[in-house]
């Protein structure tokens, strides 16, 4: 496990239509990491959100298509991991997710008491009523799979060492990548550890698509459906 003198950081930040706001996202990222190595993967924008990302400083990786919110984690966190003794952070293009916190979410790997790291959004009046439930109940039912609190199952905030993504490799390519990103590597006994972020939502429109990745994510959830009824001793993977 790195030690704050070993840490090397690489930042995946997914993006698609985000040249308005992904440059800043960028910028703040380098000013609170210096040293990261920030990697935007353009999934298939046609607004210059490669060319935003490239001036303030990221090395970015192309899509020719839009594949998806997963496809792009997969294509970043792949590059990322290049490096054996990084810890890998995720964040949003769109803003909502402060790159000034990160050293918190980075500080549990650092200190050798976790692998794997969520930040936690708090479900305050600030985040859309739908979101909030959604929210909550993703979160109730990671917790039941995990026997352990899980505040936030949904977050895209989030860091883990290099080793975590050789060994957790979800085939998702939409919303669904980063709940099953988290359930198989609760599944593998991965050290999660979660740190309270800041709800930032602006009121910007979202690419969810509500009917098509709900049912991604109840899918998700299903294949471990013994643990949801049973508890963590209800053990594995439903078929």
């Amino acid at each position: 496990m790195p030690d704050r003198a070993d840490l090397r950081i690489a930042v995946v930040v997914p993006a698609y239509q985000a040249a308005a706001t992904v440059g800043a996202v960028v910028a703040r990222t380098l000013g609170t990491a210096p040293a990261a190595r920030v990697v935007v993967v353009d999934d298939g924008s046609t607004d210059g959100t490669a060319a935003a990302a490239a001036a303030a400083g990221a090395s970015v990786v192309r899509h020719d298509a839009n594949c998806g919110k997963g496809a792009a984690l997969r294509t970043g966190v792949t590059e990322a991991a290049k490096h054996p003794r990084s810890v890998i952070v995720t964040l949003d293009a769109d803003g909502q997710h402060r790159p000034e916190e990160i050293p918190r979410l980075v500080a549990p790997i650092a200190e050798g008491r976790a692998d794997f790291v969520l930040g936690a959004l708090q479900r305050t009046i600030a985040m859309p009523r739908r979101r909030r439930l959604t929210n909550w109940l993703s979160a109730a039912l990671a917790s039941r799979i995990s026997g352990q609190p899980i505040p936030d199952a949904q977050t895209g905030f989030r860091a883990f060492t290099a080793e975590v993504a050789a060994v957790v490799r979800p085939l998702q390519s939409h919303y669904d990548y980063e709940t099953a990103f988290l359930l198989e590597a609760l599944s593998r006994g991965v050290r999660v550890a979660s740190v309270a972020i800041p709800t930032v939502y602006d009121g910007a429109p979202s690419h969810f698509r509500t009917v098509a990745d709900t049912w991604r994510l109840a899918r998700v959830f299903a294949r471990y459906g013994r643990a949801i009824v049973w508890g963590r001793g209800g053990g594995a993977k439903g078929s």
